[in-house]
């Protein structure tokens, strides 16, 4: 089959113009003018009116106040500094995974956190590190990205470490950022009233922050002066997201990065770096008759490493490893869908897939 070229296009009949006026077949003549009922006619009218009333009523915008406040704000800093827990505690539920291990974020994920007179979109960045891989320079990119996109700045400091290189670099970083930049000592939980108070101080010396604000996702201390400050800092503006919203993640990626997170527990070092999850497809099997439980279906995934030893230890003696993957992800997983899942995991090998871009593609990078 071949389709016509652009030229054939607009020298054709009619391509991409309104039809012509038939004056024999369009209007009616005078015999028929005569013969209709004017109080039928005006009866129709009527009726498209309303059906047009009705119709742009669904398209009206919800009210909000005129002070309404919405726009993006971008969560940056190094590896493993709370950035993800710190995103769930302000959405108020479980969109980004957490680990210990650094480089668990791999995209930017975004979280919206709903107020009465504002809308915070929460972009939760990767951590901005030294890449060793294309995918490290593909993430880094990614952080670059959000800070040229938002309207606000959170720079993550734990309070339990101490300011480092990779800190400094980053705050060097955004002094050429025209936006609102919120410096947050995370996890403070971890630490005593006199560390807190050093840390602070050294985050003070680092740069010029509209606001520094110490806060602990794990408890929640500090999380409404946070969300407060932000809202602050955000424009005037109609909200950006429909009520109730949470993220704008796809299905296929958050059920990935639950799986992904499953599997980061408890492994070497080195293995959180090579693994990767694509959800490969969805199936939803048939109801049996008489059966009132929630649908079930089935959800192909495939777990890519890039070593066959490392292949060896996600699967684990006898399957046990893989089976306590799954054990871990299904639950997140069915609440996610609203129904059953049969989760089938596969564990491939795709050597040195974090600097294959044909890969890197494929897996969404």
């Amino acid at each position: 089959m071949r389709f016509p070229s652009d030229d054939e296009l607009m020298a054709g009949p009619n391509a991409l113009g309104a039809d012509p006026i038939d004056n024999d077949e369009d209007f009616l003549d005078e015999e028929e003018w005569d013969e209709l009922d004017p109080d039928e006619t005006f009866a129709r009218l009527e009726g498209l009116k309303t059906l047009r009333e009705d119709t742009n009523t669904g398209l009206l915008v919800p009210d909000y106040p005129q002070d309404f406040r919405a726009g993006f704000v971008s969560i940056i800093g190094r590896p493993n500094v709370g950035k993800s827990t710190l995103t769930n505690a302000l959405v108020g539920k479980k969109i980004a995974i957490t680990s210990g291990r650094p480089e668990t974020t791999r995209h930017n994920i975004r979280g919206i956190v709903h107020a009465e007179k504002s809308q915070l979109v929460l972009v939760d960045t990767p951590g901005y590190h030294r890449p060793r891989t294309l995918l490290g320079k593909r993430l880094n990119d990614m952080v670059r990205e959000a800070l040229a996109e938002v309207d606000c700045v959170v720079f993550c400091l734990p309070a339990d470490q101490k300011i480092g290189p990779g800190d400094r670099f980053i705050a060097r970083e955004l002094k050429d950022v025209r936006r609102p930049l919120i410096a947050i000592a995370t996890k403070i939980d971890l630490v005593s009233r006199d560390r807190l108070m050093k840390h602070l101080l050294a985050i003070d010396a680092l740069g010029d922050f509209a606001a520094i604000v110490p806060v602990s996702a794990k408890s929640g201390e500090g999380i409404d002066i946070l969300l407060d400050v932000l809202q602050q800092s955000l424009p005037v503006s109609p909200p950006l997201y429909p009520a109730g919203e949470v993220t704008d993640e796809s299905r296929d990626t958050l059920i990935a990065e639950f799986i992904r997170e499953a599997a980061l527990e408890g492994v070497r070092e080195e293995l959180p770096h090579s693994l990767a999850v694509q959800v490969e497809e969805i199936i939803e099997r048939e109801q049996r008759e008489g059966d009132t439980r929630p649908p079930l279906v089935d959800v192909h995934v495939n777990v890519y490493v890039e070593r066959d030893s490392q292949k060896a230890i996600i699967i684990g003696k006898k399957g046990s490893r893989l089976k306590q993957i799954g054990s871990r992800s299904r639950p997140l997983i069915e609440d996610l869908l609203g129904k059953r899942v049969y989760l089938d995991l596969h564990v491939r090998t795709a050597k040195d897939w974090q600097s294959d871009p044909k890969m890197l593609g494929r897996l969404g990078f």
